[in-house]
């Protein structure tokens, strides 16, 4: 039996949700589920897996950006429930890389370059890097990625 897609299970998940009259993680996966329909009709066709996670990745991103902007304001109320919608949509994707993770992948890819990097080169450091935990199937914050390659980089 294949396992399920991503937009199955949040199909899935959401009919789960209803039956159990649970409002907050039903309205999130139906914010969800627009998202991906969203972006397979701009695409035109259906999303694969990889797509998917794109789109809930970019969730995450703006329900962060949400996050610090309510907190500014003062309205923790609201940072809770983006953060608790955070937390809901990270279920779905692959393990995030945890910060000393990142460290140790960014330590080694660089060690592994045949010319030790300069500051310049910190795109194509980026770049070996976000390949490397894309293979092993996890995801990076870019952002933490970003200043673990420039302090490594600095240091040098």
């Amino acid at each position: 039996m294949r396992s399920m897609s991503l937009p199955e299970q949040i199909q899935k998940d959401i009919i789960t949700a209803m039956k159990a009259r649970d409002e907050q993680r039903l309205s999130t996966l139906r914010m969800v589920k627009t998202a991906l329909k969203n972006r397979e009709i701009d695409k035109m066709a259906p999303l694969d897996e990889k797509e998917a996670q794109q789109v809930l990745t970019t969730l995450i991103k703006q329900r962060k950006e949400s996050v610090e902007q309510f907190l500014k304001g003062g309205r923790q109320e609201m940072a809770d429930k983006e953060t608790a919608e955070i937390a809901l949509i990270e279920t779905y994707l692959p393990k995030a890389a945890g910060e000393a993770e990142i460290v140790a992948g960014v330590k080694a890819t660089i060690a592994e370059m045949s010319a030790p990097p300069a500051m310049k080169d910190m795109g194509t450091v980026m770049k070996l890097v976000m390949a490397r935990f894309n293979g092993a199937g996890m995801r990076v914050d870019g952002k933490v990625v970003s200043e673990a390659v420039k302090k490594e980089l600095a240091g040098k």
